[in-house]
């Protein structure tokens, strides 16, 4: 098969790999937007109740957390992991709130020197809780730092300078730290090892994200139709983030191009605009998928070249686009790299009228 041809159907050229590849906007990303950060608390669930699906996490969460208060004692510290958009920090809110207690929030990336934690650490009350998204970006010496006060409910801080410096303990309320990560295996064991409660989020089924969609529609205050929620749930990648995103732009669709009521058609053609299909894959996706199938023969491939050749973060590759892809059974992560399906072309066949690659394809 030519260059050119795999260009004119599949949206990528091997032989301009090495030129600045622009995607559009990734409406699919997980990953939020500074104006999702505005508008997030408008639907942002408050309490358990609210809080649609997870089932099994949420009822562990409320045993440990009332035993914790029976007690009288802090939460254990608590992990949980996941791709982005499932609602790590939301459930941590609601554990803060479900405790009647103060949360404080920051990031390990934020966190750049131990007195960027010690400022925190000193100023939480009894019980409160400290949530670090993004923990597995720390960096190792404040990571140390946490160690004491994780485990001690102390922490050592250096008084001067040169010869005359000197360490000095300070005691801690005790607290809860909740760490959130969608990197596991980049958080070393002695930090893994001082959380007592390790939880992992996982994608929502259709009819969870039914339910969330409807929910965020009526705090909105959007008119829609039952089969036009579920349209959106099957094409959100089982994220609620991105459920409530594509809500979001299909109403100006139907406001706009409709009579403002969404209904199943009205996603189809709204979706059909944004070229998201009924997988939920978009052009990125089907780019990458395009690119091991026909430049690789199905892989495998490292992630690295990918990144590459789309013109994006390896980062994004691994966060973003992979977790949903290896979900769906689009591709297999190997110790050589990434492998395309067989389901991958049939998907990518049935839309683009692309070949049937197989013989090097896995199941």
């Amino acid at each position: 098969m030519s260059k050119q041809l795999r260009y004119n159907r599949g949206r990528y050229d091997s032989a301009a790999a090495t030129e600045p590849h622009t995607m559009p906007e990734k409406i699919l990303s997980p990953e939020k937007t500074e104006n999702e950060r505005i508008s997030d608390p408008q639907i942002r669930p408050d309490t358990f109740d609210e809080f649609v699906g997870q089932t099994e996490l949420k009822e562990q969460l409320q045993i440990f957390i009332t035993a914790a208060k029976q007690r009288d004692e802090p939460l254990d510290h608590a992990l949980f992991s996941g791709p982005p958009g499932l609602g790590k920090t939301t459930l941590a809110h609601i554990v803060a709130s479900e405790l009647g207690v103060a949360i404080r929030a920051t990031a390990g990336p934020v966190l750049e020197r131990p007195g960027d934690l010690a400022a925190i650490l000193t100023n939480l009350g009894a019980k409160d809780v400290l949530f670090i998204d993004e923990i597995h970006r720390l960096n190792q010496i404040v990571e140390e730092t946490l160690y004491s006060a994780m485990e001690d409910f102390a922490i050592d801080v250096m008084i001067g300078e040169g010869a005359s410096a000197r360490s000095v303990r300070l005691n801690l309320s005790p607290f809860t730290l909740i760490g959130a990560t969608t990197r596991t295996g980049l958080i070393s064991s002695p930090l893994r090892d001082r959380f007592g409660v390790v939880n992992r989020l996982n994608f929502y089924p259709p009819d969870t994200l039914t339910e969330i969609v409807l929910r965020s529609s009526g705090v909105f205050g959007i008119e829609i139709e039952q089969n036009g929620a579920r349209e959106i749930a099957n094409r959100s990648r089982g994220t609620p983030r991105i459920a409530n995103r594509i809500l979001r732009r299909v109403r100006d669709y139907a406001q706009v191009m409709a009579d403002g009521v969404i209904t199943h058609s009205v996603v189809d053609s709204a979706l059909s605009m944004l070229k998201i299909d009924e997988m939920g894959l978009d052009e990125l996706d089907r780019t990458i998928l395009t690119m091991i199938i026909d430049d690789f023969d199905c892989g495998p491939v490292g992630v690295k070249n990918i990144a590459i050749a789309v013109g994006e973060e390896v980062r994004t590759i691994e966060d973003v686009v992979e977790p949903y892809l290896i979900q769906i059974g689009f591709i297999k992560r190997t110790p050589q790299g990434r492998v395309a399906t067989l389901a991958a072309v049939a998907h990518l066949h049935e839309h683009e009228s692309a070949p049937l690659v197989i013989q090097t394809c896995v199941t």
